[in-house]
């Protein structure tokens, strides 16, 4: 297929291009350019995907589609580039950018929604340091994989449009097949990308991307006496709302720097990600996570203290007078305990069927959790097990350490339970109902990510797609998805996750 047959075959697609991001100031990106690949195939597009934004993927050749997915025809009316950021990692403070990642464009939908379209591991930009720029396929399609799976489980995250493979190898501790995923995203504007124009003194520029990200995300707040602290209201209301979707399917993000919160309150960068089988409040799978920082326990306060590194950078917006900002800020700031509290017993009320709302909800879903932590319960499965017939004993089945104290004291949650449940005014078969809407059958469990992963690196897709058309629908009755549903064998094995995907 020559170049231009192919060009006329990608202007069918259905894209709608703008550039608005180009219209900030040049410090925040800088243009740039995929490589050039020899051989890119593709390994998998996601038709549904497409089908939301309004694309017709589905007459596309392989050619063709390898062609646009590995970046190697531009198409016309887009200027890529890479975007500058900063961000505190692990709690350091460092200048960053895209090192491995470039901004196509911006497709707006025929609803009017406007979506970034980014490639993921294009080669070099002009942030990359002393990086190739390039990914391997199996991180590729692991974070493919697991915001696919967020996407089905009601949860905001980016999503994956295609992974195609490069012909080449990339080297990392040995040569393995080089990819490149086709990222989609309200957009990439995060708390770094803040901190990056407030470390450098950019104030002007710092307002010109605050109204910016305003228009783009929060218009509503252009009403508030005072805008930018109502921005900065939104953006922690989203964030509480996230990280109590997260905490409630056992979702542990591994790598919650504050270049890694998105301002749109959508979940992204999927590095050392991974979901718990055993409840534990200390669960880590980060490999260089040697303190904890990021635990499961710990994601509501490092959400709080991403959001008064963001609350910083908007000093000099909220008020002329220093003093009086801060102080507002701080204010807001203090509030977000009790928002993510409002918004964790949301989501733990409706995985317990509660319709209503009583004071001691909370040490009800505590004293739970802590029985779940005695008696090493596998977290998706007791949750699930709450809304059958047979809740009693499927629930014990579920923890791998039995003992007559510990069902003892199930025993004796569980009636307290069944009591607050009546009081809520709904028949049982409604808290059921309720319960399997939100507690899914499945989840990415890691070792069957990790199984489906080897096979595609050895050129089988087969355990790929299963996998994938069982997480697409999570919380459904399917035969299919038994398999899915059990934590590995052996409890105990120690699952570890690494950045750099």
């Amino acid at each position: 297929m020559s170049q231009s047959e192919t060009e006329n075959e990608l202007s069918q697609i259905g894209w709608r291009w703008d550039n608005t991001y180009l219209e900030l100031p040049l410090t925040l990106y800088e243009r740039a350019l995929p490589a050039r690949f020899r051989e890119p195939q593709v390994v998998i597009i996601n038709g549904r995907l497409g089908k939301e934004l309004g694309l017709d993927l589905d007459g596309l050749s392989e050619p063709a589609a390898a062609a646009l997915f590995a970046g190697q025809i531009i198409p016309p009316d887009t200027k890529p580039i890479a975007q500058a950021y900063a961000g505190h990692q692990f709690g350091g403070f460092t200048i960053l950018g895209d090192g491995r990642a470039i901004l196509l464009g911006e497709h707006v939908t025929p609803a009017g929604k406007r979506f970034d379209i980014q490639f993921k591991g294009p080669g070099q930009t002009p942030y990359s340091r002393r990086g190739d720029g390039k990914a391997v396929l199996g991180p590729m399609l692991r974070e493919y994989i697991i915001s696919e799976a967020m996407n089905a489980l009601n949860i905001p995250t980016t999503r994956c449009l295609a992974v195609v493979t490069t012909g080449e190898a990339v080297y990392r501790e040995r040569p393995l097949p080089g990819a490149v995923l086709t990222r989609v995203a309200a957009s990439h504007i995060r708390v770094g990308t803040f901190q990056f124009l407030a470390a450098r003194g950019h104030h002007d520029a710092l307002k010109i991307l605050a109204d910016y990200t305003i228009d783009r995300h929060y218009p509503e707040v252009r009403k508030a006496q005072n805008s930018y602290l109502e921005f900065l209201k939104q953006v922690m209301a989203r964030q509480a709302t996230l990280i109590a979707s997260w905490q409630g399917i056992g979702f542990i993000h591994g790598v919650m720097n504050t270049d890694n919160m998105a301002i749109s309150g959508e979940t992204i960068d999927y590095g050392p990600c991974a979901f718990m089988d055993v409840y534990h409040s200390e669960t880590v799978f980060s490999s260089i996570d040697d303190n904890g920082r990021y635990a499961y326990r710990n994601q509501p306060i490092i959400a709080q203290w991403n959001l008064a590194r963001f609350a910083e950078t908007l000093i000099r917006l909220i008020d002329p007078d220093q003093e009086t900002a801060i102080d507002l800020a701080t204010e807001m700031l203090h509030q977000f305990t009790d928002e993510y509290q409002r918004a964790w017993l949301m989501v733990m009320r409706k995985k317990l069927g509660l319709f209503s709302e009583e004071d001691a909800d909370q040490k009800l879903i505590e004293e739970l959790l802590g029985w779940m932590e005695e008696s090493e319960a596998d977290f998706t499965n007791t949750f699930r097990a709450l809304s059958s017939e047979d809740s009693i004993n499927l629930v014990l089945a579920a923890a791998g350490r039995q003992s007559e104290s510990g069902k003892s004291r199930f025993l004796k949650w569980n009636q307290a339970w069944l009591e607050r449940q009546a009081r809520s005014g709904r028949r049982l078969e409604e808290s059921q109902a309720l319960m399997k809407s939100v507690n899914p059958i499945v989840i990415p469990r890691n070792h069957r990510v990790e199984e489906s992963l080897k096979a595609a690196n050895e050129g089988d897709l087969s355990p790929l797609k299963k996998l994938l058309a069982v997480l697409s629908d999570p919380f459904a009755e399917l035969s299919s998805a038994n398999e899915y549903r059990m934590p590995p064998a052996d409890r105990q094995t120690t699952y570890r996750t690494f950045c750099g995907t």
